[in-house]
């Protein structure tokens, strides 16, 4: 189905832009006229677009930032919102290179075209839901398997993700290998109802697989988000705990707070529960292996 942009088609993927393999800018359907973005330097720290092999052998580009020094380091995937891969995610992955990571941030939707500079959300959830979930795990496996195969990398792998990607961040705990810790943003743990978006795919969920989860998880969510049921949250706490909660996963609610707390770039965004969720995230790794 053609979209309506002045080609008639989807806009450009990153791989044909000049200067760099994705869009240059803060997701435009949610970027907010009073945010103040978060912005990390890049100094002392190497960055670059790079491509790994995905599902079905595609070639799919992804965003990374690492220390400049030599050495061998921890690993973190981040996960995007739906919008893609746009300036709040290549800035996370530098915040997290300055921590001693090495960030990789995979470019699921590429397949398909580019949310990030999109307005209509029709349409950004059209590229979305060409995402499924077997090449999601794939695309996912893909970069683990890039990782570690770098000089640069210790084989220590965890994975983080906003939303949409929170929901990833709980799948690949659960039924991904290498992967030793993982940290949610406000993702949706159980099916959506029926005839909402999200709904129609025939996919394991993460109220499906509590009792498959194997590495721990640290779950972030808020109080008041309109699109993420507290309701549905504390059914997937029960679901882990009447499990024996054997991966020892976690769930934190933020009071007072909305969806896309964390998103600086966005009017959700509240600076102190930020703070306090990047501070628990850093800590949940160091403890669980990803240093």
């Amino acid at each position: 189905m053609k979209l309506d942009t002045p080609e008639g088609n989807f806009p450009p993927t990153r791989r044909t832009m000049a200067a760099s393999l994705f869009f240059a800018g803060y997701a435009t359907a949610a970027l907010s006229s009073c945010a103040s973005p978060v912005t990390t330097p890049s100094d002392e720290l190497i960055t670059e677009d790079v491509h790994i092999n995905g599902a079905g052998g595609y070639s799919l580009p992804a965003y990374v930032a690492r220390p400049a020094g030599r050495g061998r380091h921890s690993c973190v995937i981040v996960v995007s919102e739906i919008f893609g891969i746009h300036d709040y995610i290549k800035d996370v992955c530098r915040r997290f290179a300055r921590e001693g990571y090495v960030a990789i941030a995979p470019d699921y939707f590429d397949r398909a075209g580019d949310p990030a500079p999109m307005t209509d959300f029709a349409q950004i959830r059209e590229i979305v839901a060409t995402a499924n979930y077997d090449q999601v795990m794939g695309d996912t496996s893909g970069a683990i398997d890039w990782l570690r195969a770098q000089r640069f990398t210790n084989g220590d792998i965890g994975v983080t993700g906003f939303c949409w990607g929170g929901t990833v961040v709980w799948m690949a705990a659960a039924h991904l290998t290498h992967i030793k810790a993982g940290v949610a943003w406000y993702g949706r743990v159980v099916r959506p109802a029926p005839g909402s978006w999200g709904s129609e795919e025939q996919r394991p969920w993460p109220l499906d697989s509590a009792a498959a989860m194997s590495a721990p998880v640290l779950g972030l969510y808020a109080q008041n988000d309109n699109g993420i049921p507290l309701e549905g949250v504390e059914r997937f706490r029960a679901a882990l705990n009447a499990n024996g909660n054997p991966s020892h996963s976690e769930i934190i609610v933020f009071p007072g707070v909305q969806h896309g707390f964390h998103a600086d770039y966005r009017q959700s965004y509240n600076a102190e529960a930020a703070a306090d969720g990047w501070a628990r995230c850093l800590a949940w790794f160091r403890a669980n292996g990803v240093a």
